[in-house]
């Protein structure tokens, strides 16, 4: 399996052109993709990996637990971390959001965090999860196992829009 990650429409599609050249298929896409990062999505990515059978791996869905219902601007995240800095700043914004995934998560009977993962997958890509602990796993099973409707996508997608926030980090490009 081949794969790439942090790649725009154009370098997949160069890259798939030169593996085919050696006989050999692109496999596999990596990119951050979450609620507040649809990049992926508006520039064509998901789309062109469905159609071409490549596996679409979305980091970040849980924007280092910006979307967890961890964090709010009572209980921002440690000051000094690389996360802090880009998150703290916007949480008033994402305590909107997050408010959102907590009236999902409570019709599921799930924690929010299980929400964003849920969401990922409805939209055809296999979530990366960055685990520490025991307790993530079992979240990420739960998360399988919900199955959120149209109208929930619609809405989560609509609010996270309506927040007007760029999340791309300092290692990433702009996808569009």
């Amino acid at each position: 399996m081949i794969g790439v990650s942090n790649h725009n429409l154009a370098e997949i599609k160069q890259a798939a052109k030169i593996l085919a050249a050696h006989g050999l298929k692109l496999s596999a896409v990596q990119n951050h993709f979450s609620l507040i990062n649809r990049s992926s999505e508006d520039s064509g990515i998901l789309d062109y990996c469905k159609e071409n059978g490549i596996t679409f791996f979305s980091y970040m869905v849980l924007e280092q637990g910006a979307l967890s219902g961890k964090y709010d601007t009572a209980h921002p995240m440690p000051v000094g971390s690389a996360r802090a800095d880009s998150y703290n700043p916007i949480l008033d914004k994402l305590e909107i959001l997050n408010n959102t995934l907590g009236k999902i998560a409570e019709k599921y009977g799930v924690d929010i965090a299980q929400v964003p993962v849920a969401w990922a997958i409805a939209k055809g890509t296999l979530p990366i999860i960055g685990v520490t602990k025991g307790s993530h796993v079992e979240d990420a099973v739960k998360a399988v196992n919900i199955t959120l409707t149209a109208d929930e996508v619609k809405e989560l997608e609509s609010v996270a829009d309506s927040l007007g926030l760029n999340v791309v980090r300092f290692w990433e490009k702009e996808m569009k």
